[in-house]
């Protein structure tokens, strides 16, 4: 197992209290803090829980977000899980990064979607749509949609893996975040409805279908 203990993290915030609490907590846990860095995963602690605002946060580059009051384990597992993914987004020795490799269902299509990986090809397409797992890009034709996050490439692999298949909002969650569902599905809606936004500025037609009571599946 690997130990993303070595990854160094940087505390924002302006209460002090706040600020020493987190500090000694995730000190504890084993981390250490650093300056700032392009590729380090951001976490918003936010007293503000307005839909908005959320959107707002995730649209400016925000891997995840925790409204206050919180619990510090919560933040403290919350961390775990981003520097689990920023580990796993780090290229291989060989320098490719996940080729040919992608997170999604066994292949009898049933099970735990989460921390599974298959083989499987390069790219995957679905219409007009097409994924790139090695370049992490997504296109529509041959133009490339900007700015899609790690969370949204997995939600957007995941469904386009299974074009046909409705998947409950869970095991979307599960699958994108890599951590249990905890009952909240305003997370994982707002990503959804920042990819429909993205695509949308490249075509007017409609790749996500909305399941009502269930979850969301490709569009035929």
């Amino acid at each position: 197992m690997t130990d993303n203990k070595s990854g160094e993290i940087l505390i924002i915030e302006d209460d002090k209290d706040i600020n020493d609490l987190l500090a000694t907590a995730l000190s504890k846990a084993g981390y250490r803090t650093r300056q700032m860095d392009a590729s380090l995963p951001v976490i918003i602690l936010t007293a503000k829980d307005e839909l908005d605002e959320k959107i707002n946060l995730l649209v400016a580059g925000a891997d995840d977000y925790i409204t206050k009051p919180f619990e510090i384990k919560e933040v403290v597992a919350r961390v775990a899980v981003q520097l689990r993914h920023a580990v796993a987004d780090v290229p291989s020795k060989s320098g490719k990064a996940g080729e040919n490799q992608t997170k999604a269902e066994n292949d009898t299509g049933q099970g735990d979607t989460a921390n599974t990986y298959i083989a499987g090809p390069a790219k995957i397409e679905h219409r007009q749509l097409v994924l790139d797992r090695i370049s992490r890009q997504l296109y529509v034709a041959d133009d490339a949609v900007d700015g899609i996050t790690k969370q949204e490439f997995a939600i957007l692999e995941l469904l386009m893996a299974h074009p046909r298949q409705v998947f409950a909002k869970e095991d979307i969650f599960e699958y994108a975040w890599d951590e249990p569902y905890i009952g909240e599905t305003k997370t994982l809606d707002v990503h959804i409805s920042n990819i429909r936004k993205k695509i949308k500025k490249l075509t007017d037609d409609e790749y996500i279908e909305t399941v009502w009571g269930i979850g969301y599946k490709m569009k035929e």
